[in-house]
């Protein structure tokens, strides 16, 4: 039984995936590039790595900065952006950004991202912006954390 048990625990521990979004308190977090309060979850974003606290950033900018200063990431991070339509987590690697120079943001980066084209779409916030990529804002694709990335 006891085996039976650590074969279950192992696999379980092999199989968990990247990790999961952390839930962001807007009361209480703090940017981890510019320590302003991420206070707004429209233009927020994390990162998230095993056995690491989750950090979170008050404007895409900030995380895009903290990704170029913080090479290599840690083994198995993810980068989450909202969905500043929804506020909704989304993977970086999976997200549609735009720069909408007439809109303001924590930091002044005016990026803005969305989980699908249909997102930005209905956001009026987008109109009249230029679609980014997460190559250009991240220098690279973001972190999928994958299992490949933590070995």
């Amino acid at each position: 039984m006891k085996r039976l048990l650590a074969v279950v625990a192992l696999l379980a521990s092999c199989s968990s995936g990247p990790p999961a979004p952390a839930r962001l308190d807007t009361r209480n977090d703090a940017c981890a590039w510019c320590r302003m309060a991420v206070s707004d979850a429209r233009f927020a974003a994390q990162m998230v790595a095993p056995s690491e606290e989750p950090r979170f950033f008050d404007d895409i900018g900030c995380l895009a900065h903290y990704a170029a200063a913080t090479k290599p990431l840690p083994r198995g991070a993810v980068l989450y952006v909202a969905d500043h339509r929804t506020k909704a987590w989304i993977r970086a690697d999976a997200a549609v950004f735009t720069a909408v120079a007439s809109l303001a943001t924590p930091m002044d980066s005016h990026l803005i991202a969305h989980a699908d084209a249909a997102s930005r779409d209905a956001d009026p916030g987008a109109k009249g912006g230029t679609p980014r990529t997460a190559a250009e804002l991240f220098g690279a694709a973001p972190p999928k954390g994958r299992d490949e990335d933590r070995k």
